[in-house]
């Protein structure tokens, strides 16, 4: 990517703004408007959604409002909301001419959130809304800049695109040949290759997030899956053994670290032409054995039995799908998805983010200081089947 420019701190509370959003519906996107409503309070934000039944406009924008309250604040006005019903993964967004236009129409800055994050969805699926969703976005960049109003678009990736690297992995590295574990990696990378090819005519920002997990301080999320599934299996007396290798390092960061950290990443004039890692890095990560002896100890269950990835599916495997039936056999069919995390061998360089946010008091904190958080949450809300009150 080109060199960034000069850092000139963030734009005057987003006074004059108005940002184009995708990925408003999803676990980081609802918290990422939240976070733009209310540190922002200059700016407007332009939501691209899918309609959702008879559900009408005023009620989206009211739930979108909810979303945005935080303890003792005040509701925002929705008039500070627009939404537009789309699809990304459509030419031209799925909008008639007429919303396309007034969509562009004062556009000043753009984030694209929106992606197929599952780890085993049908590659064509995938691949539409990934890379040509992607690519539609691009495009309405490209509409926005010749009408003169761009100040930056926002992509946000995945630190994923690594695929099987092993060692360190710098944020402006990309492909260097590696193998992908699922079509999610792939398509992401090839994604960020879009962005990438763009960067020396458009104002491009790219962010990488690590694993995803609940808020910091409550430990509240929508989303149980990649780490939550071992631990869910694990708390439920589903399976003791741990097919990794126990010095992984396990790198993931709360949503409410990575909404703020792109909201403000994506308003920062001085992020142009940078591609950022939000991971917590080698200071703020954790082992597999630590987590894992960590999580025995909130669940009260005996210690998890590492083996050997490559042992576990050659020899125990195959034993195992011959003998073992019923729920613990779900998990071994379930398993592949997620079971490759647990042997990787990669670190992720944070050094330009870090450079970024570090001076406006925005770090990723460690995963040993919230873990308990994290789990409490997952049995009070009994793995997001039920409402759980956070009670601090």
């Amino acid at each position: 990517m080109a060199p960034g420019l000069s850092h000139s701190g963030l734009s005057g509370r987003g006074t004059g703004e108005r940002l184009f959003i995708t990925g408003a519906t999803g676990f980081l996107g609802r918290q990422l408007v939240r976070v733009l409503l209310e540190e922002f309070p200059g700016a407007r934000l332009a939501l691209l959604v899918r309609e959702k039944g008879r559900q009408n406009t005023d009620l989206r924008l009211q739930s979108f409002a909810r979303d945005a309250v935080s303890t003792g604040g005040d509701i925002p006005g929705t008039e500070r909301l627009q939404l537009f019903f789309g699809d990304a993964s459509k030419s031209r967004c799925g909008l008639s001419r007429q919303d396309y236009d007034r969509a562009a129409e004062g556009t000043t800055r753009i984030i694209h959130g929106a992606a197929a994050v599952r780890f085993d969805s049908p590659p064509a699926e995938a691949r539409s809304v990934n890379v040509e969703g992607t690519r539609h976005l691009l495009e309405f960049a490209a509409d926005v800049q010749r009408l003169g109003t761009l100040r930056s678009f926002t992509h946000v990736g995945t630190a994923f695109v690594a695929g099987e690297r092993q060692g360190i992995v710098r944020e402006d590295e990309l492909d260097v040949g590696q193998r992908f574990r699922n079509i999610y990696e792939e398509t992401k990378c090839a994604a960020e290759k879009l962005v990438r090819a763009r960067a020396e005519q458009m104002p491009a920002v790219i962010l990488r997030p690590s694993i995803i997990v609940g808020d910091s301080k409550t430990g509240v999320t929508s989303s149980f899956k990649t780490l939550y599934w071992p631990l869910k299996v694990y708390a439920k007396r589903g399976w003791r053994l741990l097919p990794g290798f126990p010095d992984t390092v396990v790198d993931v960061v709360p949503v409410d670290f990575v909404a703020r950290a792109a909201a403000h990443l994506a308003m920062d004039d001085g992020a142009v032409g940078r591609c950022l890692h939000l991971c917590s890095g080698p200071a703020g990560s954790a082992t597999l054995r630590e987590l894992a002896l960590h999580a025995g100890n909130f669940f009260r269950q005996p210690p998890p039995r590492f083996v050997n990835p490559a042992v576990f599916l050659t020899l125990l495997r195959p034993v195992l799908l011959a003998t073992v039936w019923g729920p613990r056999r779900r998990v071994l069919l379930d398993g592949p998805v997620y079971r490759p995390y647990l042997r990787m061998r990669l670190i992720f360089d944070t050094t330009q983010a870090d450079e970024m946010l570090v001076p406006h008091g925005i770090r990723p904190p460690n995963v040993r200081d919230y873990f308990d958080r994290i789990l409490r949450y997952c049995l009070d809300s009994d793995w997001g089947r039920k409402k759980a009150v956070f009670a601090g």
